[in-house]
């Protein structure tokens, strides 16, 4: 391993952007379908692992929506979440926010207790057993309603103590961010944090309306921003936080390899860049693949490595004292 691949492995660091539901590798997946007899369309781990080609956001979707089903009790949520914090923590992972699409389950008649209570019993044993600090996002899914998103928030605020903020995700085209624009006042006035998928698939001009009409604390991908330079320049004298996921990008087609990621260029803008995994399993990539792809295809200098890491904890739901406690961790490994 090069030297720096050394050093980003054992780096401390926060993971911003990563779905819960994403990190369910194809092991746990056939585990679960057959404890909760569910029947899933492929007899074995290595023929659901070969179905994870992409060709585009839709593609990926389908798929994802699919592996979903197997997920039914509580304990279920439970085994999803302390088996990607377990592999979080491995990587020195010391701090996750991580994102839960309740709309996905509830949907299908998984009562939403049995999502919460499994997610939040597993980040409270994560946080005990492993020393690793959590936040929990709970996602809307922009295809369905805006009436749908308001139940989600007031049926979530028997938990809001555990709960730090709430997001958007799901299919950009055709789902502008305004669509949600009073949902995301409610959260607001509620006290919560916000965050949004936003210039993934979709243009620029959806990070520009995530930024003025949602008014987030934080923009989830966020790389089309670059198809705008007046909206870069913005996004810079801003410092709002981009949540990237470098592996995600390439595999849906919105780069075409990782050496024509614009991560590097944008954080040469100065824009407040961080590095995640997205939906690790689906994209065989996890935080620190993420980091060390980006080291080698994009010629990333000892520096900017550091950066990003300090991005990631200055872009972090957390107090300031806590930050700058992670961001003197991360200076001490690096010195």
């Amino acid at each position: 391993m090069e030297p720096l691949d050394a050093l980003i492995a054992g780096m401390p660091k926060a993971e911003l952007h990563m779905h819960l539901e994403g990190s369910i590798e194809p092991e746990l997946t056939v585990a679960l379908a057959a404890r909760n007899r569910v029947p899933i369309p492929y007899r074995s781990v290595e023929e659901l692992r070969a179905a994870y080609r992409f060709t585009s956001l839709q593609s990926f979707l389908d798929v994802y929506y699919a592996g979903c089903k197997v997920l039914v009790a509580e304990q279920d949520f439970y085994d999803m979440t302390i088996a990607y914090l377990e592999r979080a923590r491995a990587e020195n992972v010391v701090h996750a926010e991580v994102f839960v699409s309740p709309q996905v389950h509830t949907r299908r008649g998984v009562p939403l207790e049995a999502v919460l209570e499994g997610i939040d019993r597993a980040l409270r044993d994560g946080e005990r057993r492993l020393g690793l600090s959590t936040r929990l996002i709970l996602g809307f899914q922009r295809q369905f309603s805006e009436d749908e998103a308001f139940a989600i928030v007031e049926r979530a605020l028997r938990w809001r103590e555990r709960i730090a903020g709430f997001g958007l995700g799901g299919p950009e085209l055709g789902n502008p961010p305004g669509k949600f624009a009073r949902v995301f006042d409610r959260c607001r006035s509620l006290g919560f944090r916000l965050v949004a998928h936003a210039g993934e698939e979709a243009p620029a001009a959806y990070v520009a309306e995530t930024v003025d009409l949602l008014k987030v604390d934080r923009i989830d991908h966020g790389v089309r921003c670059e198809e705008d330079p007046a909206l870069v320049e913005r996004l810079a004298a801003l410092q709002v936080p981009l949540t990237v996921c470098p592996l995600s990008n390439v595999k849906l087609g919105v780069f075409p390899d990782v050496a024509s990621h614009n991560l590097k260029r944008l954080l040469d803008a100065g824009l407040m860049v961080t590095v995640n995994s997205d939906d690790p399993s689906y994209f065989a990539g996890y935080v620190n693949d993420n980091y060390i792809a980006c080291r080698q295809a994009l010629d990333l200098a000892r520096d900017d490595v550091q950066r990003l890491a300090r991005n990631s904890f200055r872009s972090a739901f957390l107090p300031d004292a806590e930050k700058r406690r992670y961001c003197a961790m991360l200076d001490a490994h690096f010195q």
